[in-house]
């Protein structure tokens, strides 16, 4: 078998002919042209099993030399002991609904051997195809073969029976394995849609309610369930199109990270922890952030990853463009295609540009080119070329070719929900660098010493700055550095490999541009201690920190970063790191706190009491601190609690769940939020970063003044303007807090109140303006 990288090479450059042969059937048995009912698709799956009533007969009739298979030549069974719980599993891929002319198959050979085969096909008889095998994936040994044939035999009314298969090549004798027609889907899936009280989801649309559509689109009620039909999923339902009730929960509808992520794993958290076929879709109002998130997938419920995806339909989504002929049908669409796009990213499909990554040989499923142009749901329509417009003009509400092939075909653990991690393996491609890059990207840890020296257990917080260095007006995105898609973060421990940093959600949103002049700069926090694939900063050593960002076609690479984690420096913190390490800690952590995850927060609060002085205590109590000042929504399971295991899924509304409101606690949250950001200013302000401590400390001070402490809201944002002066940072950041320190007179605008209270997930990135001409002697114009 050819590398992954070659391979996809390969396939993706086959001649594509013999897709063109004749009339092809449809998925309903009609011709291309409407006229005629044609034969049954034979596309779909088959097994074979020894213990089948098939496999039993097959030694004596097809594997011993006696009989040959159109023109192959029959031989001796392949000379390898063969289990009795030995398993095939064929997906044949030549007709129906967007065929790939692909054929694929799984091998279990025992109950910890296991191999996956791809193969590239092409007609060469009546109901037969053949071609080369360019994928293998696992214990290739027991698949030595380079060609397979597969001849389809029908049965009573024309439907498929069976396949006739035939392995050849690769120096081993001919085996023919004859597989029985199972289904016409090749994989399974099962659909929850659930919404938040007072929001509607759209499941459904009809294709020609919008005028800008292709003219040959037909004109039909296309359901989220039969796309994913047509990508090949038998596809059932779990209940769903429930309401989540919103009792307790209070006027506001906007979900943070951290509720939104409690929600999900008190709802997931009643399935067993294991890989399915199956999600969740939950159509909710906005997220905090505002209208520039459309949706998010949840990447990390509990070990399994991919399993459900929440849409936004507020948000950007639902702002039509201005003079548009169907607004209304503008918006439903929007709405449809935002969440079968979110839903693609639970099948572990990555965005249409973003599809070759790879690092050092490996990649997290069959590697594809990129699609920047493609209109397929895993593509933005405003970024083609043309934007929106040009998009809907020529979608056919599908995914691209590449994209079925690997729905279809790539190993099941590439593919289902809760099992590979998303971007599994996932790294920098070789860089496609600019001689003359338009763009700086530094990565940098405000240390008041040479190297980066963090104590064992501090949370590691870098910081991002993208720089103009063009010499002409750049436009970028707000979002562009805030840990989205374009961003490739990629950290290495010596003597180790490296591992990408996964953050634990991942955002669909629409950033808003700005115009970056010559110089200027735009920053953003960037928390990498931990993330879906657990700690990668924490064991005491050496590491080295790079960051890629790929704008334009291009891949702005940063500086790499060297930092060290120091020993314990007694024994109660050494004892502590057995428990602080956990995947829960770090989604706290990385959330500012939670209000679900209680032995997570027992974890903090004993580091918090028990090392005070150590800067994991700042970060600790900042988490336990954040989420008590103001009513938290939480999802309550009611009492209707079932075995989910036996009983399979349910929604949550049908085991009595609803969202309530739990009551902050202002003067447990004070305790905390004050021994963390003023006991030692400077301190939190290095451990935090400059752009987090400054955001977290103007947060405080308004909910001070919320709370009529307008004296200690001031005295905050006096500490905060002194300690950063101090550190030098810049002259307009400065003014910033000064004017903020002016504004205590009266309330915050309810935007500027939005935009600081939002996790250091999920910061959003603004521009920076050219540092005035009178910057005061004292403060240097550079540090962030």
């Amino acid at each position: 078998a050819t590398t992954l990288s070659e391979s996809i090479h390969l396939e993706e450059q086959a001649p594509t002919a013999s897709r063109l042969e004749g009339l092809r059937p449809r998925e309903d048995g009609v011709d291309e042209l409407g006229l005629l009912p044609l034969l049954r698709p034979v596309s779909g799956l088959y097994t074979w099993s020894l213990l089948s009533p098939l496999g039993a007969a097959e030694p004596a009739t097809l594997g011993n030399g006696a009989a040959k298979t159109d023109g192959a030549a029959a031989g001796p069974a392949i000379p390898l002991p063969i289990p009795l719980f030995r398993r095939e599993e064929l997906r044949l891929d030549v007709d129906g609904r967007y065929p790939q002319m692909a054929a694929s198959g799984t091998i279990t050979h025992s109950l910890a051997t296991r191999v996956d085969w791809i193969a590239r096909l092409a007609r060469v008889a009546p109901n037969t195809w053949e071609g080369p095998i360019w994928y293998k994936d696992g214990a290739v040994g027991v698949m030595p073969y380079t060609t397979v044939r597969i001849k389809v035999v029908r049965g009573p009314l024309l439907f498929p029976a069976y396949a006739l298969v035939t392995y050849s090549g690769g120096g081993t004798a001919p085996l023919t394995r004859m597989f029985r027609y199972r289904s016409p889907s090749i994989r399974p899936i099962d659909l929850e849609f659930d919404c938040a009280q007072g929001t509607t989801g759209v499941t459904q649309i009809n294709t020609h309610d919008h005028p800008n559509r292709p003219p040959t689109l037909p004109a039909e009620t296309l359901t989220i369930e039969t796309v994913f039909r047509r990508a090949g999923f038998q596809v059932t339902r779990s209940g769903g199109d429930n309401i989540v009730p919103m009792i307790g929960a209070g006027p506001d509808a906007r979900w943070s990270d951290a509720e939104m992520h409690d929600a999900m794993q008190a709802y997931w958290s009643k399935f067993a922890n294991k890989p399915q076929w199956a999600m969740w879709v939950f159509f909710a109002s906005l997220h905090e952030m505002g209208t520039s998130l459309g949706g998010i997938m949840f990447d990390d419920i509990g070990p399994n990853h991919r399993q459900g995806t929440a849409i936004f339909v507020d948000a950007f989504i639902a702002t039509p463009p201005a003079g548009d002929p169907a607004p209304d049908a503008w918006v439903r669409r929007m709405r449809f295609w935002t969440a079968v796009h979110e839903m693609g990213h639970t099948f572990n499909l990555a965005h249409s540009w973003q599809k070759s990554l790879i690092y050092q040989g490996h990649g997290p499923w069959i590697p594809l080119n990129d699609e920047p142009e493609a209109r397929s749901f895993m593509n933005y329509p405003y970024n083609v070329s043309g934007g929106q417009s040009a998009f809907f003009a020529d979608f056919e509400f599908r995914f691209s070719d590449g994209e079925l092939l690997f729905m279809r075909h790539a190993p099941l653990r590439f593919v289902q929900q809760g099992n590979a991690e998303w971007f599994d393996h996932h790294g920098f491609q070789q860089a496609n660098v600019s001689p003359e890059p338009a763009l700086k990207l530094e990565l940098r840890a405000h240390r008041q010493r040479p190297t980066a020296r963090y104590e064992l257990m501090e949370p590691v917080v870098l910081e991002l700055k993208l720089t103009n260095i063009s010499g002409r007006p750049q436009t970028i995105n707000r979002m562009t550095l805030a840990g989205g898609p374009d961003l490739t973060v990629i950290i290495k421990r010596d003597g180790q490999p490296a591992r990408r940093h996964l953050p634990y959600a991942t955002y669909c949103g629409h950033g808003e541009a700005a115009v970056l002049h010559n110089g200027q700069s735009i920053y953003e926090s960037l928390f990498v201690a931990a993330g879906q694939g657990g700690w990668l900063i924490a064991d005491p050593g050496w590491y080295t920190v790079q960051v890629a960002l790929q704008h334009n076609g291009e891949d702005i690479v940063s500086n790499p970063l060297r930092l060290r984690v120091g020993p314990p420096a007694n024994f109660d913190e050494q004892r502590l790191t057995q428990d602080f390490f956990s995947d829960e800690v770090g989604r706290v952590l990385a959330f500012d706190g939670s209000r679900y995850l209680h032995e997570a927060n027992e974890i903090l609060r004993e580091v918090a009491e028990k090392l005070g002085n150590r800067r994991a205590a700042l970060h600790a109590r900042i988490a336990l601190g954040h989420p008590l000042t103001r009513p938290y929504k939480l999802l309550e399971m009611g009492d209707r609690r079932t075995d989910t295991a036996a009983q399979g899924l349910t929604s949550a509304a049908a085991a009595g769940a609803r969202i309530v409101a739990q009551a902050p606690d202002e003067d447990e949250a004070q305790k905390d939020l004050e021994a963390a950001l003023l006991e030692r200013p400077a301190e939190a302000a290095e451990s935090l970063s400059h752009i987090d401590y400054n955001n977290y400390m103007s947060r405080y001070s308004t909910w001070l003044a919320e709370q009529g402490d307008r004296r200690g809201a001031a005295d905050a944002l006096d500490t905060l303007y002194e300690t950063l002066a101090a550190r030098g940072v810049r002259a307009d950041v400065l003014q910033d807090i000064a004017d903020r320190r002016e504004e205590l007179s009266g309330a915050p605008a309810p935007e500027r109140r939005r935009e600081r209270d939002r996790p250091r997930a999920a910061r959003r990135t603004t521009a920076t303006t050219t540092p005035p001409a009178n910057v005061p002697a004292t403060a240097t114009v550079e540090p962030m």
